[in-house]
């Protein structure tokens, strides 16, 4: 029996298997008027087709909680009715393939307003449907522009959209809610030192710049069903100090497992575990696998679950992440792009039980035949 494919368990949810879909921006929704973040056909059929090709559970993409907290103007929205009863078509789809329907909520601070990633990258002048973005600091992301310094009112507030959206996000069917703290968005510069210069009770020491996460996880958990799952996307390190020839201070391995000692004791159930996306010019050692030893360090710190992701491509190399435990289990990215039904090979090389769907399970069948 392959642990890849056997069931995960967290609070009253079960999910049916280990490999996950990662949350993945398509830059494809609506980037102004009435269907502004409003999911799409191109979102139904880009997420349902995973959920059909045997991911256990399928995460939307990073979907901005306000307007200004999206890192396009074409990311989905949840901060309103019409986005809300969008998702719930969307949350069907998946869950009539027995996966189960997470979602990401984000934002993404100073790494906001950007034109498409397959256009020019770059930042996005008002002119164009881009806005001033927001940072702990007035410390502008290399090459973007220099945000705006958030008063504590204002990080109040965002405290309150996090809520807000999660809130809409468990109307809408969601199973899962992802709070995403990695990849240099909001809640990553200010857990981070290297961004986070403040001097208030938001900054400093590591205390002050866990409390506004903190804030934001606590009142997620507040709105969120006491029976369903919270999960937290953390960049375990910034690759700064890890480089011998780097002398700038950043986010490290061991902040991260101090920070999930405190997150499990605030009610996340799993640690989804990158890294990176806070300098631009960090040496990042990337290879097969080479983000799952963070994801084992806070499972065995820790004892909360963790997901695994990074390059995770072969069949029996994301069984031995589960099987070793260094993790629980595996987030794909860009292997799900490439290859919708990649669940459903894997199943077959491990020598499990792909659960085709009834539709194409007579096809595969009689192809074995």
């Amino acid at each position: 029996m392959s642990v890849l494919f056997s069931p995960l368990t967290l609070r009253s949810l079960e999910i049916p298997n280990r490999i996950w879909m990662s949350p993945m921006c398509m830059y494809s929704a609506a980037s102004e008027g009435p269907e502004t973040g409003v999911p799409t056909d191109f979102h139904l059929t880009h997420l349902a087709s995973r959920a059909a090709g045997g991911a256990g559970l399928v995460m939307v993409e990073a979907t901005g909680i306000r307007p200004d907290g999206r890192i396009s103007p074409w990311d989905l929205g949840l901060w309103n009715d019409r986005q809300q009863q969008a998702f719930t078509r969307v949350v069907e789809a998946i869950r009539a393939h027995g996966s189960v329907p997470a979602i990401q909520l984000a934002h993404a601070g100073r790494k906001a307003s950007l034109d498409k990633p397959w256009l020019t990258d770059g930042p996005l002048p008002e002119s164009e449907g881009g806005w001033r973005t927001v940072a702990p600091s007035p410390e502008p992301f290399t090459g973007l522009p220099v945000p705006h310094e958030l008063t504590e009112a204002e990080i109040r507030q965002l405290v309150r959209d996090f809520a807000d959206s999660a809130a809409r996000a468990s109307a809408a069917g969601f199973q899962v809610v992802e709070l995403h703290g990695a990849h240099g968005y909001l809640i990553h510069s200010f857990l981070s030192p290297f961004a986070n210069h403040r001097t208030d009770a938001y900054g400093g020491s590591f205390e002050n710049r866990l409390r506004f996460p903190l804030e934001v996880v606590e009142a997620v958990r507040e709105v969120w069903p006491a029976d369903l799952p919270v999960f937290f996307r953390a960049s375990a390190t910034d690759w700064l100090t890890e480089n011998p020839e780097d002398d700038r201070e950043g986010w490290t391995a061991e902040d991260t497992v101090r920070l999930a000692k405190e997150l499990q004791a605030r009610g996340v159930d799993l640690m989804d575990v990158s890294t990176g996306g806070m300098a631009r010019d960090a040496r990042i050692p990337a290879g097969l696998g080479y983000q799952v030893p963070f994801a084992a360090q806070v499972r065995d710190a820790t004892g909360l679950p963790t997901g695994a992701v990074g390059l995770i491509v072969h069949p029996d190399q994301a069984e031995n992440v589960i099987t070793s435990g260094q993790a629980d289990a595996v987030l794909l990215g860009r292997e799900l792009l490439r290859d919708p039904y990649w669940p459903h090979r894997a199943a077959l090389a491990l020598g499990a039980d792909p659960h085709w769907p009834d539709q194409y399970a007579h096809a595969v069948v009689r192809r074995k035949r």
